[in-house]
Protein backbone atom coordinates (compact mmCIF):
# COMPACT_ATOMS: atom_id res chain seq x y z
CA UNK A 1 0.00 0.00 0.00
CA UNK A 2 2.64 2.39 0.76
CA UNK A 3 4.27 2.10 -2.41
CA UNK A 4 0.61 3.10 -4.57
CA UNK A 5 0.49 5.87 -2.23
CA UNK A 6 3.80 6.84 -3.05
CA UNK A 7 2.96 6.82 -6.79
CA UNK A 8 -0.21 8.90 -6.03
CA UNK A 9 2.06 11.60 -4.42
CA UNK A 10 4.23 11.63 -7.16
CA UNK A 11 1.67 11.32 -9.74
CA UNK A 12 -1.31 14.17 -8.01
CA UNK A 13 1.72 16.74 -6.24
CA UNK A 14 2.21 18.27 -9.51
CA UNK A 15 -1.49 18.64 -10.47
CA UNK A 16 -2.20 19.80 -7.03
CA UNK A 17 0.16 22.74 -6.55
CA UNK A 18 0.33 23.51 -10.49
CA UNK A 19 -3.72 24.45 -9.46
CA UNK A 20 -1.62 26.75 -6.69
CA UNK A 21 -1.96 24.81 -3.67
CA UNK A 22 -0.22 22.68 -1.23
CA UNK A 23 -1.04 18.83 -1.23
CA UNK A 24 -0.88 18.29 2.47
CA UNK A 25 -1.59 14.60 2.82
CA UNK A 26 -2.73 11.62 1.09
CA UNK A 27 -4.58 8.42 2.23
CA UNK A 28 -5.39 5.48 0.18
CA UNK A 29 -7.55 2.64 1.72
CA UNK A 30 -8.36 -0.59 -0.31
CA UNK A 31 -11.85 -2.02 0.17
CA UNK A 32 -13.64 -5.09 -0.67
CA UNK A 33 -16.36 -2.91 -2.63
CA UNK A 34 -14.13 0.24 -4.03
CA UNK A 35 -10.98 1.79 -2.65
CA UNK A 36 -11.03 5.19 -1.04
CA UNK A 37 -8.75 8.26 -2.10
CA UNK A 38 -8.41 11.18 0.30
CA UNK A 39 -6.88 14.10 -0.78
CA UNK A 40 -5.84 16.66 1.72
CA UNK A 41 -5.26 20.61 0.13
CA UNK A 42 -4.12 23.99 1.48
CA UNK A 43 -3.50 27.33 1.07
CA UNK A 44 -2.34 30.84 2.74
CA UNK A 45 -5.93 31.92 1.52
CA UNK A 46 -7.47 28.83 3.27
CA UNK A 47 -10.32 26.38 1.24
CA UNK A 48 -13.38 26.85 -0.26
CA UNK A 49 -15.75 24.59 -1.29
CA UNK A 50 -15.37 25.46 -4.49
CA UNK A 51 -11.18 25.19 -4.21
CA UNK A 52 -11.76 21.27 -3.29
CA UNK A 53 -14.22 20.95 -6.42
CA UNK A 54 -11.76 22.08 -9.00
CA UNK A 55 -9.07 20.15 -7.52
CA UNK A 56 -11.49 16.96 -7.34
CA UNK A 57 -12.73 17.29 -11.12
CA UNK A 58 -8.53 18.38 -12.32
CA UNK A 59 -7.20 15.12 -10.39
CA UNK A 60 -10.62 13.09 -11.04
CA UNK A 61 -9.23 13.44 -14.72
CA UNK A 62 -5.96 12.37 -14.50
CA UNK A 63 -7.08 9.56 -12.36
CA UNK A 64 -9.18 8.02 -15.21
CA UNK A 65 -6.19 8.61 -17.69
CA UNK A 66 -3.84 7.00 -15.51
CA UNK A 67 -6.14 4.59 -13.03
CA UNK A 68 -3.68 4.11 -10.55
CA UNK A 69 -5.83 2.41 -8.34
CA UNK A 70 -6.85 -0.48 -10.92
CA UNK A 71 -10.71 -0.31 -10.18
CA UNK A 72 -13.25 1.48 -8.65
CA UNK A 73 -12.65 3.91 -6.17
CA UNK A 74 -14.12 7.05 -4.07
CA UNK A 75 -12.23 10.35 -4.70
CA UNK A 76 -12.76 13.10 -1.84
CA UNK A 77 -10.54 16.36 -1.63
CA UNK A 78 -10.82 18.67 1.95
CA UNK A 79 -8.78 20.86 3.32
CA UNK A 80 -7.09 19.41 6.19
CA UNK A 81 -9.02 20.60 9.24
CA UNK A 82 -8.19 21.73 12.60
CA UNK A 83 -6.58 19.24 14.02
CA UNK A 84 -4.35 18.65 10.70
CA UNK A 85 -1.11 16.23 10.48
CA UNK A 86 1.91 17.36 10.24
CA UNK A 87 3.55 14.96 7.60
CA UNK A 88 6.02 16.74 5.83
CA UNK A 89 9.33 18.30 7.46
CA UNK A 90 8.40 22.10 6.71
CA UNK A 91 5.06 21.33 8.02
CA UNK A 92 6.80 21.21 11.79
CA UNK A 93 8.70 24.32 10.91
CA UNK A 94 5.74 26.10 9.71
CA UNK A 95 3.12 25.42 12.78
CA UNK A 96 6.41 25.98 15.22
CA UNK A 97 4.58 27.55 18.56
CA UNK A 98 1.90 25.22 17.72
CA UNK A 99 0.36 22.72 20.14
CA UNK A 100 0.76 18.90 18.63
CA UNK A 101 0.35 15.38 19.63
CA UNK A 102 2.29 13.38 18.84
CA UNK A 103 2.39 9.36 18.61
CA UNK A 104 5.76 7.29 17.88
CA UNK A 105 6.60 4.15 15.89
CA UNK A 106 8.27 3.28 19.00
CA UNK A 107 9.30 3.93 22.39
CA UNK A 108 11.60 6.94 22.95
CA UNK A 109 12.81 7.67 26.08
CA UNK A 110 9.98 5.81 27.43
CA UNK A 111 6.98 7.75 25.92
CA UNK A 112 4.71 6.49 23.02
CA UNK A 113 2.96 9.55 23.22
CA UNK A 114 3.57 13.28 23.28
CA UNK A 115 1.60 16.42 23.99
CA UNK A 116 2.84 19.85 23.95
CA UNK A 117 4.21 22.72 22.09
CA UNK A 118 6.25 22.35 18.59
CA UNK A 119 9.57 24.13 19.31
CA UNK A 120 10.97 23.48 16.26
CA UNK A 121 13.11 21.17 13.82
CA UNK A 122 16.37 20.84 13.23
CA UNK A 123 17.38 18.66 10.08
CA UNK A 124 16.11 15.36 11.39
CA UNK A 125 15.13 15.79 14.74
CA UNK A 126 12.05 17.85 15.89
CA UNK A 127 11.72 19.25 19.52
CA UNK A 128 8.68 20.03 21.85
CA UNK A 129 8.22 21.44 25.27
CA UNK A 130 6.39 19.02 26.99
CA UNK A 131 6.16 19.10 31.01
CA UNK A 132 8.50 21.40 31.62
CA UNK A 133 11.25 20.36 29.59
CA UNK A 134 12.33 19.92 25.98
CA UNK A 135 11.88 16.51 24.54
CA UNK A 136 13.97 15.84 21.17
CA UNK A 137 12.50 13.41 18.66
CA UNK A 138 13.64 12.02 15.63
CA UNK A 139 11.49 12.42 12.85
CA UNK A 140 12.12 9.15 11.20
CA UNK A 141 9.80 7.61 14.88
CA UNK A 142 6.66 9.82 14.20
CA UNK A 143 4.09 7.86 13.40
CA UNK A 144 1.38 10.47 13.51
CA UNK A 145 1.60 14.53 14.55
CA UNK A 146 -1.29 16.30 14.57
CA UNK A 147 -2.16 19.68 15.63
CA UNK A 148 -4.02 20.64 18.79
CA UNK A 149 -7.32 22.88 17.64
CA UNK A 150 -6.84 26.43 18.69
CA UNK A 151 -10.53 27.81 19.26
CA UNK A 152 -9.31 30.80 20.79
CA UNK A 153 -7.57 32.29 18.23
CA UNK A 154 -6.32 31.26 14.14
CA UNK A 155 -5.30 28.00 13.60
CA UNK A 156 -3.06 28.95 10.83
CA UNK A 157 0.35 29.91 11.38
CA UNK A 158 3.29 31.28 9.01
Amino acid sequence: MAAARDRLVELLDPVVTGMGFEMVDLEVNAGRSGGLLRVFIDSAAGITLDDCEAVSRRIGSVLDVVDPMGGRYTLEVSSPGLDRRLVRPEHFDRFRGAEVTIKLRRLVDGRRKVRGTLVGRDEDMIEVFTEGSAFRIPLAEVDVARLVPDFKGPARQG
